[in-house]
C-alpha cells in the first residue's frame, strides 16, 4: 500500500510539473489558396494562388522531451483565383471564404543554435463561416460583381464543415519568437452536389508568431 500511495503521489507530481510548462502563442501571416480542382468549369488553364491571411492561437503542451501537442484555434482564409487576358481585357474571379479550425498538432523540436527548429504535423477540423465571390474585368470593358456564398439549405453552394491534415515547419528563439511555414491538406469534399468535382483546399502559409 505504502509504494502504491508513493506512485500515485510521484504521478501527480509529475502531471502538475508538466502542466507548469504549458506555454501559449500566438502567429499569423500569409496563406496562399487554391482547390484540387478547378471551382469553374473552363478557368484550369487560369487557376492562380488566392492570397489572403490566417491568425492561430495554441497552447503548446509538452508530453516528452522535444515533444509536444499543440491544440488551437484559428481564423483561416481559404478559396481560389482565377485570371485571364483576351483582347484588352483582363477578367479575374475570386472565392474567398473565412472559416474557423481547431487544429491539433503534434510538433518535435530539435535543438539548433539561438532555439530550436520545430516540425510537426496532425489533424483538423473546421466550419466555413464566411464566403464570397467576386468577378471583376478591367481594360475595354470594366464591371465588378460580388455574390455572397451560401453554406446551408439544399441550394448552398459550398459545404460548411472541412477537416483535412496540416503540416508545419519552422524556427523558434529562445525568446519565444518563431518564423513558422505549413502547408493544408483539406479532405473533404467543399462541393455539395455528389456527382460534381471533388474539390478539397490547399493551402501555403507562411507567417511569425510568439510564443509565451
Amino acid at each position: 500500500m505504502k509504494r502504491l500511495i508513493l506512485a500515485v503521489i510521484a504521478s501527480l507530481a509529475f502531471s502538475g510539473a508538466a502542466f507548469s510548462q504549458v506555454s501559449y502563442g500566438l502567429k499569423a501571416g500569409l496563406n496562399l489558396a487554391k482547390y484540387s480542382e478547378v471551382a469553374i468549369e473552363g478557368l484550369e488553364d487560369y487557376a492562380k494562388m488566392n492570397p489572403t491571411f490566417y491568425v492561430t492561437g495554441f497552447a503548446d503542451i509538452p508530453v516528452a522531451p522535444q515533444f509536444s501537442i499543440q491544440p488551437g484555434l484559428s481564423l483561416q482564409g481559404k478559396g481560389a483565383k482565377y485570371k485571364g487576358e483576351e483582347g484588352g481585357t483582363t477578367g479575374t474571379i475570386t472565392i474567398n471564404t473565412m472559416s474557423i479550425e481547431i487544429p491539433v498538432n503534434a510538433v518535435y523540436y530539435i535543438p539548433a543554435g539561438p532555439g530550436s527548429v520545430f516540425l510537426g504535423a496532425g489533424p483538423y477540423a473546421g466550419y466555413n463561416i464566411s464566403g464570397k465571390v467576386k468577378s471583376k474585368t478591367t481594360g475595354n470593358d470594366e464591371s465588378t460583381e460580388d455574390t455572397d456564398l451560401s453554406f446551408s439549405g439544399d441550394d448552398k453552394d459550398m459545404n460548411a464543415f472541412e477537416a483535412g491534415i496540416n503540416f508545419l515547419a519552422g524556427y523558434k528563439l529562445s525568446n519565444g519568437f518563431l518564423i513558422n511555414a505549413g502547408y493544408g491538406l483539406g479532405l473533404t469534399n467543399l462541393n455539395p452536389d455528389s456527382d460534381g468535382q471533388n474539390i478539397k483546399n490547399r493551402v501555403i502559409s507562411v507567417g511569425v508568431g510568439f510564443q509565451f
